[in-house]
C-alpha cells in the first residue's frame, strides 16, 4: 500500500502545510474521512479536491558519488567463534573449552578452532 502524502499547498492560507485526515462516523460506524489544513482549518470536500505538494525529491546524491559496498566478512560470518568449535562446553555454570582448559565466552576466537561436526537428522518416533 503506498504511503499517503501529508504536504499540501493550502489555497485558503497560502502557505505549505500540513493536511489533517480525520475519521467521520455516523454512530459508532466509521463512514469516511475529512481532510482540513492544519494551519488554517480549512475543509476539502474530498480527497481529490487537496492540492498536494509537488511529491518530487531533490536529488543532490548520484550513484558515482556513492561509495562502494562494503564487505565486512570475507567468508563465513561465523568465523572461529567458540561458540561454533567442537571443543566448546556449555553448562548452567560455566562455558569452558576442552581444547585449552580454561573457561571462554561464546564470542571468544581461537587459532585452535575446529568445526562442529554436522548433526545428523533426528528422527521422530510414531
Amino acid at each position: 500500500m503506498p504511503e499517503k502524502s501529508i504536504e499540501i499547498n493550502c489555497p485558503a492560507c497560502g502557505r505549505e502545510t500540513l493536511l489533517m485526515r480525520q475519521p467521520k462516523y455516523d454512530g459508532f460506524k466509521r463512514v469516511g474521512e475529512t481532510f482540513s489544513c492544519s494551519a488554517c482549518g480549512h475543509e476539502f470536500a474530498s480527497e481529490s479536491e487537496v492540492p498536494f505538494k509537488n511529491g518530487r525529491k531533490v536529488g543532490v546524491f548520484t550513484d558515482a558519488d556513492r561509495s562502494k559496498q562494503v564487505k565486512v566478512f570475507d567468508d563465513d560470518e561465523k568465523g572461529k567463534i567458540c561458540r561454533y568449535c567442537k571443543n566448546y562446553i556449555v553448562n548452567p555454570f560455566t562455558q569452558y573449552c576442552s581444547h585449552h582448559k580454561k573457561e571462554v565466552e561464546a564470542t571468544d576466537t581461537c587459532p585452535a578452532f575446529t568445526p562442529k561436526p554436522a548433526e545428523p537428522p533426528k528422527k521422530v518416533a510414531l
